[in-house]
């Protein structure tokens, strides 16, 4: 299977798995080892102001601090990751692609909160996992559909509408398609 680094993963309509129904996954790691990836269009009910605040940082911008937090996958919940556009230098970042990084260490929300950090930026907490070719199983399956990521949609798409819209870049509507898989 291709890497799918840079890729969504679009759930299909019917997906058994209440982690992932309804959801887009931006991959951000995969190799024979497994995969990791971070959910973009589920938020937690908590907002990267009261994220900030726990970490007894401040910041005076209210669109910043109203931004909602997302809940990147069912592990270790506990753990931020912040998908940003590419620019700056934080203790730890990945590249996903030309426009997209990760970065796990909290210099980034010090430097968000003070007004230096990217001009992008989602933040979620946990992210999804798959242990070696455990990912490739579930696309055999017809669990996931798969598209190159678009930066827009991780940024400026209203949450409620990324699962379509990812779904919309292959040319896809998810109310046509069953809820079932098969495999001819």
């Amino acid at each position: 299977m291709d890497n799918l680094v840079n890729h969504f993963l679009i759930a299909m309509p019917g997906m058994g798995d209440p982690n992932f129904g309804e959801t887009v996954t931006l991959i951000c790691e995969h190799s024979e080892g497994g995969a990791l990836g971070i959910v973009i269009n589920r938020p937690i009910g908590m907002t990267l102001g009261e994220v900030l605040d726990q970490l007894d940082l401040q910041s005076e911008d209210s669109t910043l601090c109203d931004m909602p937090v997302m809940q990147g996958g069912p592990v270790q919940q506990d753990r931020g990751f912040v998908l940003h556009s590419r620019g700056g230098d934080w203790d730890s970042t990945l590249a996903i692609s030309e426009t997209l990084q990760i970065t796990t260490s909290q210099d980034i929300l010090a430097a968000l909160a003070e007004g230096r950090g990217p001009q992008q930026v989602l933040v979620a907490l946990g992210y999804a996992g798959w242990g070696a070719g455990q990912l490739e199983q579930e696309m055999a399956a017809n669990a996931w559909l798969s598209v190159t990521a678009d930066p827009a949609l991780v940024f400026e798409t209203p949450l409620e509408e990324r699962w379509q819209r990812a779904a919309g870049l292959l040319g896809i509507s998810l109310e046509q398609l069953s809820s079932y898989a098969g495999h001819a």
